[in-house]
Protein backbone atom coordinates (compact mmCIF):
# COMPACT_ATOMS: atom_id res chain seq x y z
CA UNK A 1 0.00 0.00 0.00
CA UNK A 2 1.29 3.47 -0.88
CA UNK A 3 2.12 5.64 2.12
CA UNK A 4 2.95 9.33 2.56
CA UNK A 5 6.55 8.56 3.48
CA UNK A 6 7.07 6.62 0.25
CA UNK A 7 4.92 8.53 -2.23
CA UNK A 8 5.70 12.19 -1.66
CA UNK A 9 9.49 11.95 -1.96
CA UNK A 10 8.98 10.20 -5.32
CA UNK A 11 6.44 12.78 -6.47
CA UNK A 12 8.74 15.64 -5.54
CA UNK A 13 11.72 14.01 -7.26
CA UNK A 14 9.67 13.50 -10.44
CA UNK A 15 8.56 17.12 -10.43
CA UNK A 16 12.14 18.33 -10.07
CA UNK A 17 13.29 16.03 -12.87
CA UNK A 18 10.59 17.39 -15.16
CA UNK A 19 11.56 20.96 -14.33
CA UNK A 20 15.13 20.19 -15.39
CA UNK A 21 13.96 18.59 -18.63
CA UNK A 22 11.76 21.56 -19.54
CA UNK A 23 14.19 24.31 -18.65
CA UNK A 24 15.62 24.68 -22.18
CA UNK A 25 12.54 24.13 -24.36
CA UNK A 26 12.01 26.41 -27.33
CA UNK A 27 8.63 28.12 -27.97
CA UNK A 28 7.93 25.59 -30.73
CA UNK A 29 8.61 22.69 -28.37
CA UNK A 30 6.18 24.06 -25.80
CA UNK A 31 3.47 23.98 -28.47
CA UNK A 32 4.14 20.30 -29.30
CA UNK A 33 1.00 18.13 -29.05
CA UNK A 34 1.25 15.90 -25.98
CA UNK A 35 -0.04 12.36 -25.56
CA UNK A 36 -3.16 13.92 -24.02
CA UNK A 37 -5.41 14.49 -27.00
CA UNK A 38 -6.13 18.19 -27.47
CA UNK A 39 -3.45 19.37 -25.06
CA UNK A 40 0.00 20.70 -25.87
CA UNK A 41 3.09 20.11 -23.73
CA UNK A 42 2.41 23.55 -22.22
CA UNK A 43 -1.19 22.57 -21.42
CA UNK A 44 -0.13 19.39 -19.63
CA UNK A 45 2.30 21.31 -17.43
CA UNK A 46 -0.50 23.76 -16.55
CA UNK A 47 -2.65 20.78 -15.60
CA UNK A 48 0.13 19.49 -13.38
CA UNK A 49 0.22 22.83 -11.54
CA UNK A 50 -3.52 22.57 -11.07
CA UNK A 51 -3.21 19.04 -9.69
CA UNK A 52 -0.34 19.98 -7.37
CA UNK A 53 -2.42 22.74 -5.77
CA UNK A 54 -5.80 20.99 -5.52
CA UNK A 55 -6.85 20.14 -1.97
CA UNK A 56 -9.50 17.66 -0.93
CA UNK A 57 -12.01 20.36 -0.03
CA UNK A 58 -11.09 22.42 -3.08
CA UNK A 59 -11.71 19.43 -5.32
CA UNK A 60 -15.23 18.98 -3.95
CA UNK A 61 -16.03 22.65 -4.54
CA UNK A 62 -14.65 22.51 -8.06
CA UNK A 63 -16.60 19.42 -9.00
CA UNK A 64 -19.79 21.09 -7.83
CA UNK A 65 -18.95 24.10 -9.98
CA UNK A 66 -18.22 21.82 -12.96
CA UNK A 67 -21.45 19.90 -12.53
CA UNK A 68 -19.51 16.70 -11.84
CA UNK A 69 -17.78 16.85 -15.23
CA UNK A 70 -14.12 15.83 -14.75
CA UNK A 71 -13.07 16.93 -18.23
CA UNK A 72 -14.66 20.33 -17.80
CA UNK A 73 -12.96 20.79 -14.45
CA UNK A 74 -9.58 19.75 -15.88
CA UNK A 75 -9.86 22.22 -18.75
CA UNK A 76 -10.85 24.99 -16.35
CA UNK A 77 -7.72 24.25 -14.34
CA UNK A 78 -5.50 24.34 -17.44
CA UNK A 79 -7.00 27.65 -18.56
CA UNK A 80 -6.41 29.13 -15.12
CA UNK A 81 -2.82 27.96 -14.65
CA UNK A 82 -1.48 28.32 -18.22
CA UNK A 83 0.41 31.59 -18.56
CA UNK A 84 0.88 33.19 -21.96
CA UNK A 85 4.64 32.74 -21.60
CA UNK A 86 5.63 29.09 -20.98
CA UNK A 87 8.55 30.29 -18.87
CA UNK A 88 6.06 31.76 -16.42
CA UNK A 89 4.13 28.50 -16.30
CA UNK A 90 7.34 26.60 -15.60
CA UNK A 91 8.24 29.09 -12.86
CA UNK A 92 4.81 28.54 -11.29
CA UNK A 93 5.33 24.78 -11.42
CA UNK A 94 8.69 25.20 -9.75
CA UNK A 95 7.01 27.11 -6.92
CA UNK A 96 4.51 24.32 -6.20
CA UNK A 97 6.78 21.33 -6.83
CA UNK A 98 7.27 20.61 -3.13
CA UNK A 99 3.61 20.68 -2.17
CA UNK A 100 1.69 17.70 -0.78
CA UNK A 101 -1.85 18.77 -1.68
CA UNK A 102 -4.07 16.05 -3.09
CA UNK A 103 -7.66 15.54 -4.19
CA UNK A 104 -9.71 12.96 -2.22
CA UNK A 105 -8.14 9.94 -3.90
CA UNK A 106 -5.69 7.15 -2.96
CA UNK A 107 -2.08 8.29 -2.76
CA UNK A 108 -1.14 5.96 -5.59
CA UNK A 109 -2.93 8.38 -7.91
CA UNK A 110 -0.16 10.90 -7.25
CA UNK A 111 2.31 8.43 -8.74
CA UNK A 112 0.06 7.81 -11.74
CA UNK A 113 -0.14 11.56 -12.34
CA UNK A 114 3.61 12.10 -12.28
CA UNK A 115 4.56 9.09 -14.39
CA UNK A 116 1.79 9.32 -16.99
CA UNK A 117 1.96 13.09 -17.43
CA UNK A 118 5.74 12.97 -17.41
CA UNK A 119 5.54 10.69 -20.43
CA UNK A 120 2.74 12.76 -21.97
CA UNK A 121 5.30 15.53 -22.17
CA UNK A 122 8.58 13.70 -22.71
CA UNK A 123 7.66 11.25 -25.44
CA UNK A 124 6.51 13.80 -28.03
CA UNK A 125 9.67 15.83 -27.30
CA UNK A 126 11.98 12.83 -27.69
CA UNK A 127 13.04 12.97 -24.04
CA UNK A 128 13.66 9.89 -21.93
CA UNK A 129 13.64 9.18 -18.22
CA UNK A 130 14.38 6.10 -16.16
CA UNK A 131 11.47 6.11 -13.73
CA UNK A 132 11.80 4.34 -10.35
CA UNK A 133 10.36 1.01 -11.40
CA UNK A 134 9.24 -0.05 -7.90
CA UNK A 135 6.92 2.93 -7.76
CA UNK A 136 5.81 2.57 -11.37
CA UNK A 137 4.66 -0.94 -10.42
CA UNK A 138 2.64 0.59 -7.56
CA UNK A 139 0.97 2.91 -10.04
CA UNK A 140 0.31 -0.02 -12.37
CA UNK A 141 -1.33 -2.03 -9.60
CA UNK A 142 -3.63 0.87 -8.79
CA UNK A 143 -4.67 1.33 -12.42
CA UNK A 144 -5.33 -2.38 -12.89
CA UNK A 145 -7.87 -2.51 -10.06
CA UNK A 146 -9.56 0.86 -10.56
CA UNK A 147 -12.40 1.56 -12.99
CA UNK A 148 -11.89 3.97 -15.88
CA UNK A 149 -14.72 6.00 -14.36
CA UNK A 150 -12.33 6.87 -11.54
CA UNK A 151 -9.24 7.34 -13.66
CA UNK A 152 -8.08 3.73 -13.69
CA UNK A 153 -7.65 1.06 -16.33
CA UNK A 154 -9.44 -1.96 -14.87
CA UNK A 155 -11.50 -2.48 -18.01
CA UNK A 156 -8.39 -2.46 -20.20
CA UNK A 157 -6.64 -4.94 -17.90
CA UNK A 158 -9.47 -7.45 -17.68
CA UNK A 159 -8.98 -10.87 -19.26
CA UNK A 160 -5.20 -10.43 -19.66
CA UNK A 161 -2.09 -10.95 -17.54
CA UNK A 162 0.18 -7.91 -17.42
CA UNK A 163 3.85 -8.85 -17.15
CA UNK A 164 6.46 -6.16 -16.56
CA UNK A 165 9.69 -6.89 -18.41
CA UNK A 166 11.77 -4.65 -16.14
CA UNK A 167 10.38 -5.72 -12.76
CA UNK A 168 9.25 -8.81 -10.90
CA UNK A 169 5.59 -7.96 -11.36
CA UNK A 170 2.66 -9.69 -13.00
CA UNK A 171 -1.02 -8.78 -12.61
CA UNK A 172 -4.16 -10.63 -13.64
CA UNK A 173 -4.94 -13.81 -15.50
CA UNK A 174 -5.32 -14.64 -19.16
CA UNK A 175 -3.18 -14.11 -22.28
CA UNK A 176 0.05 -12.36 -21.34
CA UNK A 177 0.91 -8.78 -22.23
CA UNK A 178 4.64 -8.04 -21.92
CA UNK A 179 6.08 -4.56 -21.68
CA UNK A 180 8.03 -2.24 -19.45
CA UNK A 181 6.18 -1.11 -16.33
CA UNK A 182 5.87 2.44 -17.66
CA UNK A 183 4.52 1.17 -21.01
CA UNK A 184 1.90 -0.87 -19.17
CA UNK A 185 0.93 2.19 -17.10
CA UNK A 186 0.48 4.20 -20.26
CA UNK A 187 -1.54 1.44 -21.90
CA UNK A 188 -3.93 1.20 -18.95
CA UNK A 189 -4.19 5.00 -18.98
CA UNK A 190 -5.34 4.94 -22.59
CA UNK A 191 -2.18 6.42 -24.13
CA UNK A 192 -0.94 5.41 -27.55
CA UNK A 193 2.30 3.40 -27.53
CA UNK A 194 5.00 2.83 -30.10
CA UNK A 195 5.22 -0.34 -32.22
CA UNK A 196 6.49 -3.34 -30.29
CA UNK A 197 6.24 -1.76 -26.84
CA UNK A 198 3.68 -4.37 -25.86
CA UNK A 199 4.12 -7.97 -26.95
CA UNK A 200 2.52 -11.35 -26.29
CA UNK A 201 -0.92 -12.73 -27.16
CA UNK A 202 -2.61 -10.45 -24.67
CA UNK A 203 -1.38 -7.35 -26.50
CA UNK A 204 -3.70 -8.18 -29.39
CA UNK A 205 -6.57 -8.76 -26.97
CA UNK A 206 -6.05 -5.30 -25.44
CA UNK A 207 -5.69 -3.63 -28.84
CA UNK A 208 -8.92 -5.10 -30.22
CA UNK A 209 -11.08 -4.81 -27.09
CA UNK A 210 -13.72 -2.11 -26.85
CA UNK A 211 -14.57 -0.34 -23.61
Amino acid sequence: MASDSKVWPVVHAEREALIRDLATLTPAQWATPSLCVGWSVHDVLAHMIDVATTTRLGFVRRMIAAGGDFDRDNQTGVDRERAEDPAETLAAYRRVAGRTATPPAPLATRLVEEFAHGEDIRRPLGLQRDYPVEHVVTALGYLAKTSQKWGGGKERAQSVRLVATDADAAIGTGPEVHGSAIALVLALSGRALGPGELTGPGATVMATASW
